[in-house]
């Protein structure tokens, strides 16, 4: 019962995290290890899907009923999130993706160094592209972040956020509603992969879910209220919180 007490934290923790700029997964995932540490990686990884898809999912419809969803660039994104999803569990199948663990501290410190000095990024949505041009680098952009999400993983939200502001000119609070959407994609895949397997504790998940839906509300709530420079402050404490993870996974575990 202790375990599950501190899994419905954690899941709470994560939805609030998550509605905001991502990286729910910090939080989550390591709670999940450490309090079911007998259980494989897998099944844990798969119930993480399922309460996150919960949680996502509510952050989603909250933003989409107050602040307008691009989707003319998140729908292609979506779509192609979904089954480069799958292509991406597939590959890592066939290829092991330690060779982005040591990768991924310094691409998060360029986010982050990126983000600091550009005092003005996302701080006004003004996008930057319309027609056949915006429908390509959605689809470019929801395949590759499907991709890594299937593949690997780890700041997948994040990342989200910080290419919708950087490659579309969304501020951070249109950014980070449209990567809800695109991260529900890449979940409902996710989830249809891990059952499919076998690999998700569907009552744990179900029951992480309701505490990540609680914070996922509440999230929502607060960036809405206080708007992108609200988001892109806690964006930045995400993101040297992954990097410290990300480094530590790296090269101290």
């Amino acid at each position: 019962m202790v375990e599950y007490g501190l899994l419905a934290g954690a899941a709470f923790a994560a939805g609030f995290v998550d509605a905001v700029v991502g990286g729910g997964g910090l939080i989550q995932i390591p709670a999940l290890f450490s309090a079911m540490s007998g259980t494989a990686p897998a099944t844990l990884l798969g119930t993480n899907k399922v309460a996150s898809v919960f949680g996502t999912s509510a952050a989603a419809v909250n933003y989409a009923r107050r602040t307008p969803i691009a989707w003319t660039t998140v729908a292609p994104a979506a779509i192609a999130a979904f089954l480069f999803a799958f292509l991406g569990a597939y590959t890592v199948t066939r290829i092991p993706p330690d060779f982005l663990r040591g990768l991924l501290p310094f691409v998060l410190i360029a986010v982050a160094a990126y983000t600091f000095f550009r005092k003005d990024l996302g701080s006004v949505h003004a996008p930057l592209h319309t027609g056949t041009k915006e429908k390509v680098l959605a689809v470019l952009v929801g395949a590759g972040i499907g991709f890594y999400d299937g593949f690997f993983g780890p700041g997948t939200g994040s990342f989200l956020v910080f290419l919708f502001v950087r490659s579309f000119g969304f501020d951070f609070l249109g950014a980070s509603a449209a990567a809800k959407v695109v991260n529900v994609a890449c979940n409902v895949a996710a989830i249809l992969l891990f059952g499919i397997t076998g690999h998700i504790i569907w009552q744990l998940g179900l029951m992480m879910a309701v505490c990540q839906v609680v914070g996922s509300v509440l999230g929502t709530k607060l960036a809405l209220k206080h708007g992108s420079g609200f988001v892109r402050r806690l964006f930045l404490v995400v993101v040297v919180l992954l990097i410290i993870k990300t480094g530590y996974d790296a090269w101290l575990k």
